[in-house]
């Protein structure tokens, strides 16, 4: 239940914290199955699977295909092995489910499946298409006459691709104000710092220029991050899709992740896994 000036309570900040530690460390499990992941881009995002999954959106606790849930998608799909335990936390999938991830026959892949998953609203795969995909999902909601909030997380190394603003420019067009684009700003993609493979600033007065609504957030900081959230689901006086640059740290709760870019993909063996688990158990964020 939102309080009525959308700040958190202690309470609900506690909780938050340890759902993205648990996001975290179920991680670094899964990928000990996979054997290669995406450590350092679920950790830079865990705060907003939290406060998303675990505050912010509207969903069905038993039925992951409610009509009126939120949707959610990711641009940036290679950090679902940090969704897929969100969706078992939910209650979406069973645990043996996700005790088999990538394995052979396992519905649970590097990338979400719409047609395998349960609580997956968009199957994700090469970088771009999400926010078209999360329009028509929108559209759709206004003309079924459904009350319900579309946000899409990206990188932003995918504000390299023209698709993104080929949507972006179409929903403000439709003035799609149930719209909220979450970009995870860590400032790395798989071939280096963002801005020196395709420099994409001033981010802000690009998506002020195609007519969004934008705003600026420590995206490890829960007491900013999802009030703020909160506000733009809850507001219904605004006209215009939402964006936040959500400035975050490539690798954050593992220290020599977040200086070392090169974690985007990899595997830990077994101590330095222990090493990491260690460091996010005793570290608050």
């Amino acid at each position: 239940m939102l309080n009525n000036d959308l700040t958190l309570t202690s309470a609900e900040l506690d909780r938050l914290r340890d759902r993205a530690q648990f996001i975290r460390l179920e991680t670094i499990r899964l990928i000990e199955i996979a054997k290669v992941g995406h450590y350092s881009s679920v950790f830079s995002a865990a705060e907003i699977f939290a406060a998303l999954y675990y505050d912010v959106m509207s969903l069905h606790e038993t039925n992951p295909d409610w009509p009126e849930r939120d949707r959610f998608l990711m641009g940036k799909g290679h950090a679902a092995v940090g969704l897929f335990p969100i969706l078992a936390d939910l209650g979406y999938l069973d645990t043996e489910t996700l005790d088999g991830y990538t394995r052979l026959g396992n519905p649970l892949g590097d990338h979400p499946d719409m047609r395998k998953v349960p609580g997956v609203d968009f199957s994700s795969g090469s970088i771009g298409h999400a926010l078209s995909n999360g329009l028509g999902m929108a559209l759709g909601a206004r003309s079924k006459g459904l009350d319900f909030t579309t946000f899409v997380m990206l990188g932003d190394g995918e504000m390299q691709e023209g698709q993104v603003w080929e949507a972006a420019i179409c929903a403000a067009h439709h003035q799609l104000s149930n719209v909220v684009a979450v970009i995870d700003r860590n400032g790395y993609q798989l071939d280096g710092k963002v801005d020196d493979t395709m420099a994409i600033e001033p981010l802000d007065e690009k998506w002020r220029a195609f007519g969004w609504d934008v705003h600026e957030v420590d995206g490890h900081d829960l007491t900013a991050l999802t009030p703020l959230l909160r506000r733009l689901k809850t507001d219904k006086s605004r006209t215009k899709p939402a964006c936040v640059i959500a400035k975050t740290l490539k690798g954050k709760g593992v220290s020599y992740m977040e200086t070392e870019p090169g974690w985007h993909l990899g595997y830990l063996d077994p101590s330095d896994a222990e090493e990491a688990r260690q460091e996010i158990l005793n570290k608050v964020i």
